[in-house]
């Protein structure tokens, strides 16, 4: 099975070579009218948004969160100090 990164690196690269090789023009000593831009700007253009896209979906949305975590459960103390209850479970993170 190939990864994501694999196939994105792929694709990126792909698109990159496309671009090159529709983009470039014989070498000429005269002067020419070209209208062959619009391809290789076409080609660039989808390339750099796969490679964009493939990039964003591989990274989380969120941060990670923290290595050492355990669910506790905090007491509840009154005015002297006595443990009279607990509180719902939390989680608490190192």
């Amino acid at each position: 099975m190939i990864s994501r990164k694999t196939l994105a690196a792929t694709a990126g690269a792909l698109a990159l070579a496309a671009t090159f090789a529709v983009s470039s023009t014989p070498a000429s000593a005269g002067w020419k009218h070209h209208h062959g831009y619009g391809g290789g700007l076409a080609v660039g253009l989808l390339g750099a948004a796969l490679v964009g896209g493939a990039i964003a979906a591989s990274q989380p949305a969120y941060a990670a969160p923290a290595y050492d975590c355990e669910i506790r459960q905090r007491p509840i103390y009154n005015a002297w100090g006595d443990v009279i209850g607990y509180r719902r479970p939390v989680r608490v993170c190192y």
